[in-house]
Formats: C-alpha cells, structure tokens, sequence
C-alpha cells in the first residue's frame, strides 16, 4: 500500500509512476492528467489509471475548475492522507514533547528551546554558506541544505531580482502547528545566516493556509547598505 511507507522525496528515475504522480502533486500543487503525464512522460490514460488506483487508496481526488467557457478542467489534489508518505520527522512525538515542556516547565522553558534552535541553525547555516558571495548562490546552497533536511526545497530567481527560497514539504509542520514559535525562528534563521546584504520575506504559509511555505529573499542595493551603515555611525 502506497500511504504505508515513507517518499523518498529526490527525484529518481526508478521511482514507481504512482510515487512520482505524489511527488509531483506535491511539488507543483494540482495538475491536470495531461500535464501530469508530460511531466512523467507516459501517456494520459496510464496516468489516469494510476490517479484512479491512488483515489481509491484515499490519496489524491478530483476537483473541477472551470478554465473560460466549455467544460470544466479536473484537477488532481492530495488528499490529507496523501501527505502522510511525505517524512513528519516523528509528528506524534515531537507534538507530545512540545505539549509536555509547556506544562511542566512553562512557556518561557519552552521559548528558550525554541530560541536554541534558531541559534544552532544558524550558526550551522552560515558554515555552509562560508566563501558564497554571490546571494544566488547562497539561496541555492540554502535549498540544498533545507532538503537534505527533509523540506523538499527548491530556489529560483525572479525578473526583478528577487529570489524564492521554496519549500513544498514541511517535516515538522505538527510540532509547529503546537508551537508556531519555531516558524518564527525558522525565518530569523535565514535571515541571520544569509546576512545584513538581502531582506528575507515570508511570501507563503503553510500555517496560514499556504500550500507551502515560500521566502522572498531580495539583494540590498549597495545605496540602501551604505545609508544604513552611515545611520548606525551617527
């Protein structure tokens, strides 16, 4: 049974097609057959035998979406169940630690734990970074080290110069539903470890109703630093 095992989550070209369908739905949100089978490069009626196979297991349905006039266009989603052969990194007990920490020691015990893994991922962040100039680079460094992690991230670079930190997969998204502190954290850790040279957004939310979470991560003009840095020097 597919939701009976845990994705590996890199693409790989011996992965079954029903894996890759999830992984796909995963990474790019909800596709249409067609789409789906150009991107697996099999034909539409194989994919949609294995869409057919997966709703019946309960893992992804059909939602209608109407495209100007004519009928409808089906678009495959994940369903709840669907996510679940994506890593958690141990939801149950990550939740149950969180809970247990806030009731016996209180919430500011529970802050400084939050606020050590801010500490320690960034720190741990800026080895990695060490010698990479170029902001590019370094999200894209960033990326690399946010997957190995289990984040299924991915980067890429808009017209205007600004550059997208993704993440289509949140291993921990039970522990920070419990304690959204390490959400906040998390972004404080980029921020620190990509330094004072970008600003470093959220875009995107998975706690707030996002499909995922996306960073907005935009290179400060050399103008704007040299006006900051003659500021802090009065």
């Amino acid at each position: 049974m597919l939701s009976s095992h845990r994705l590996d989550t890199a693409p790989h070209p011996s992965r079954s097609i029903a894996d890759r369908l999830l992984v796909l739905l995963k990474t790019r949100g909800p596709q249409s057959a067609a789409d789906l089978g150009r991107l697996t490069g099999t034909t539409s009626e194989n994919v949609r035998q294995q869409l057919n196979k997966l709703r019946t297991a309960g893992l992804v349905e059909a939602r209608p979406q109407r495209r100007g006039i004519g009928r409808p266009v089906f678009l495959w989603h994940l369903t709840e169940a669907g996510q679940k052969p994506f890593p958690d990194a141990h939801a149950e007990l990550a939740v149950q630690l969180i809970q247990a920490v806030r009731e016996a020691l209180g919430p500011d015990a529970l802050e400084a734990l939050v606020r050590k893994r801010e500490r320690e991922s960034r720190e741990n962040y800026r080895r990695e970074l060490d010698g990479i100039a170029d902001p590019a680079a370094r999200v894209a460094r960033l990326a690399q080290l946010r997957s190995r992690e289990g984040y299924m991230a991915q980067w890429k670079q808009n017209a205007d110069g600004s550059l997208l930190l993704i993440e289509n997969h949140c291993p921990i998204c039970a522990a920070a539903r419990a304690c959204q502190g390490l959400c906040r954290a998390e972004l404080q850790a980029f921020r620190g470890a990509l330094g004072p040279n970008v600003s470093v957004e959220r875009a995107e939310h998975l706690l707030s109703g996002g499909r995922r979470c996306v960073y907005r991560v935009t290179p400060r003009s050399r103008t704007s630093r040299a006006a900051r840095s003659s500021s802090t020097t009065r």
